[in-house]
């Protein structure tokens, strides 16, 4: 029961289901995260906590920069199960397909300056 509040939870916000339709391309930075979505870095920080907590997400920490991306074929079934269902009834949303858009050209930005620039805001 525990598992399943938890992704129920993680998935009760827009955000963090926008953060997991944008991790399909694969990995993030917090940065990149960060810089799609306009939110504060501690605003997204909680949203990938509590992706994290409930197993919707993966971590790692390369030097300063932490990375995420969704779990590989390890992760539990209801986990699996949660992603699938989200990407399948959220995939063609407009939000997402813009969202997407806006990825593509975050993706050419070099992360170290993003992230630079972000630290001065």
């Amino acid at each position: 029961m525990r598992e399943f509040m938890n992704i129920t939870k993680a998935l009760a916000d827009e955000s963090r289901v926008r953060t997991l339709l944008a991790l399909r391309g694969g990995e993030l930075c917090v940065c990149q995260i960060t810089e799609l979505f306009g939110f504060a870095p501690s605003t997204v920080s909680k949203h990938l906590s509590l992706l994290f907590q409930a197993r919707l997400v993966e971590s790692r920490k390369a030097g300063r920069w932490i990375y995420y991306k969704l779990p590989g074929k390890n992760a539990p079934a209801a986990v699996r199960q949660a992603l699938d269902w989200v990407e399948k009834s959220q995939a063609n949303d407009p939000q997402i397909l813009a969202d997407n858009k806006q990825l593509k050209k975050i993706l050419k930005l070099d992360p170290v300056e993003l992230c630079k620039r972000q630290c001065k805001k």
